[in-house]
Order: C-alpha cells, then sequence, then structure tokens
C-alpha cells in the first residue's frame, strides 16, 4: 500500500517532532526556520556516505535504513530508523560528510532542518543547544556502537 499523495497530507512541523518536545520554544522556531518537508518511496536515497552533510532530519513516518558498504559485499544495514527518530549528525564536525548511506525502507516522510541555521540556533541561544546536543549524543553514540557491531560480524571477530 503506497502513501497517499503528500498534499492531501497535513504538513509536518519541527515542534510536533518528539526530539524536540520539551525544548524553548523560540528555539525550535529558530532551528526549523526553513525546513523542508521531503517524502521517499521505498529505495530512495536520503543521503550517500561522503557527500556533503548539510542537514539534521526528522522522520515523522516511514522507515530508513542506515547502511555502510562493505569490500566485496552488498551495503551492510547498520540500523533501522523509524516514526519519532532522527537522522544526521554529521552536519556537526568537519568534513561535513555523512558517513552512512540512508535509503528508505518504506515510504517516509521527513523534514529536513538546515544544518547552518541550526548551528546558528546554538549560538544565538546556546542554554538551548546545548539541551539539543545532549539530546543527540546517546544518537551519536547508538550508531557509532551499531557500525561497530557490523564491522566485527563482517571481520568474523
Amino acid at each position: 500500500m503506497s502513501a497517499p499523495p503528500v498534499h492531501a497530507l497535513a504538513p509536518l512541523r519541527v515542534a510536533d517532532h518528539p526530539f524536540f518536545h520539551g525544548l524553548d520554544e523560540r528555539f525550535v522556531q529558530f532551528a526549523g526556520a526553513g525546513a523542508v518537508e521531503r517524502s521517499f518511496e521505498p529505495g530512495d536515497m536520503l543521503f550517500q556516505e561522503g557527500d556533503i552533510a548539510g542537514e539534521f532530519w526528522l522522520v515523522f513516518h516511514g522507515k530508513v535504513a542506515l547502511e555502510i558498504a562493505a569490500p566485496d559485499r552488498p551495503h551492510v544495514t547498520i540500523q533501522t530508523v523509524g516514526s519519532g527518530e532522527v537522522l544526521g549528525w554529521s552536519w556537526l564536525v568537519p568534513p561535513h560528510r555523512w558517513r552512512f548511506d540512508a535509503r528508505a525502507v518504506k515510504a517516509t516522510r521527513t523534514l529536513a532542518l538546515d544544518a547552518k541555521t541550526l548551528k546558528d540556533a546554538f549560538e544565538a541561544r546556546p542554554e538551548d543547544g546545548y539541551r539539543f546536543l545532549l539530546r543527540l549524543l546517546p544518537v551519536i553514540g547508538e550508531r557509532l556502537e551499531n557500525a561497530w557491531i557490523q564491522i566485527l560480524d563482517i571481520h568474523g571477530v
């Protein structure tokens, strides 16, 4: 069953995503300024390893596989991210390039927040930026741990 056309669905709002619940309303508005709603069909790529990382993704509906390339093997899924979760931390640290591929597994609706706008929000409202980063750090840790487990599995360690 395919997702209904985007125009028939209610617009997505940054403030409605669980990641932003409880953060200051002004910070959420600043951080989400210019957010772009994007929809993907199964198999569509959200981003690819090595490309410039310029967005922070909020997944509202659907499912996205985070994948790594393995020598002489097909891509390996390290984690699947679904509704209410987030994608992307590579925009935070140089060289600002994606470290994984992200592929839609199901019809998926997201909001892509601009990395520069987020960084500007951190500068303007450091306490809120700190709270944002405290929410993001466990996500980063989980993704790295899952990648490490897959690498061990690939190499039979």
